[in-house]
């Protein structure tokens, strides 16, 4: 039991609480791929709002993967569906998303889905990539 009125336990800073917060750091659309072996192969995860999340696999294809592997340093890209490289947690972000690859899709919103945050899924059905090892992408 603690006796909050007591000035001389207040000012010795016995009771004093500390509170760490933990922000992901992502911009908004960034990707990343998690549980690969490699850093060109993983689960696919992007940034809202600050926070990491998932991409259903429904619809998913090499096109799409093509798109992924591009904004993250690669030229080509292999669909992996049905959560390849396991299941992630929290918010699944985008479903039924629709690429057609072409070079003017630099990052994996500008293809068409369904909305932020709106699906049909569960995280057995995490898209997966594995964009290599192919060339990577430099531009000279």
């Amino acid at each position: 039991e603690f006796d909050f009125t007591d000035d001389e336990e207040c000012l010795n800073h016995t009771m004093d609480l500390i509170l760490q917060c933990s922000f992901e750091n992502c911009t908004y659309g960034d990707i990343r791929l998690v549980n690969g072996s490699t850093s060109y192969e993983g689960r696919v995860e992007i940034c809202i709002d600050g926070t990491y999340g998932t991409v259903c696999d429904d619809s998913w294809d090499d096109d799409d993967a093509e798109v992924v592997c591009r904004q993250t340093g690669y030229l080509d890209g292999m669909a992996l569906s049905f959560a390849f490289f396991g299941e992630g947690t929290g918010p699944i972000w985008l479903d039924n998303v629709f690429c057609t690859g072409c070079s003017l899709e630099s990052q994996l919103l500008d293809c068409s889905h369904i909305g932020i945050g709106i699906h049909n899924c569960r995280h057995s059905e995490d898209a997966s990539v594995n964009c290599g090892p192919f060339s990577p992408l430099f531009i000279w």
